[in-house]
């Protein structure tokens, strides 16, 4: 069986929970093999494979990730305390380059620091310093320098998330 260019490196990446990203090269070879490499995943790993324009991901119901969740409320307090210091956090979030620094200040100054603390990945400088890596690796950030990144498009999965948390939430107080 031939594979395309860059198929063990796909595999890797979508396996250990990377996002792959429109300015990767293996980006393209899945977007071009779309319908071969969501046959693959389904039937090798009963994973399903999305591609969208901004990234490719795998999903599985059988997935108790809770690596999502701790991105999921990073990116909420980030977003809360952004806005709380009259900053838009959409466009800081999108177009912004952050400092670790500035992180920290929002994070140890946080209203919400008991569920920071509660968190093994939050709870401190360190634990966060490597949170940071962690999404670094997956994606979700890229580092500029030892002390600054920026966010992805594949921030937007959890954004999407989010919004649709609060959707089903709202559905729920109507009924």
């Amino acid at each position: 069986m031939e594979f395309p260019n860059h198929h063990r490196q796909i595999v890797e990446d979508l396996m250990s929970g990377k996002f792959i990203l429109p300015t990767e090269r293996t980006y393209a070879v899945l977007k071009d093999n779309e319908q071969s490499y969501t046959y693959f995943f389904k039937a090798s790993f009963n994973y399903d494979l999305k591609i969208t324009q901004d990234f490719v991901f795998l999903i599985s119901d059988e997935s108790n990730e809770m690596l999502s969740r701790d991105i999921c409320i990073f990116i909420a307090i980030l977003s809360y305390e952004l806005d709380r210091d009259g900053k838009n956090f959409l466009e800081r979030i999108q177009f912004t380059e952050f400092e670790i620094e500035e992180i920290e200040n929002y994070f140890t100054n946080s209203s919400y620091i008991d569920l920071i603390l509660a968190n093994k990945q939050l709870k401190d400088a360190d634990s966060r310093k490597n949170f940071i890596n962690t999404l670094n690796r997956r994606n979700v950030i890229e580092k500029t320098s030892d002390n600054r990144f920026m966010f992805t498009s594949a921030h937007k999965f959890f954004m999407d998330f989010a919004t649709d948390i609060v959707k089903f939430e709202n559905v729920d107080k109507e009924d």
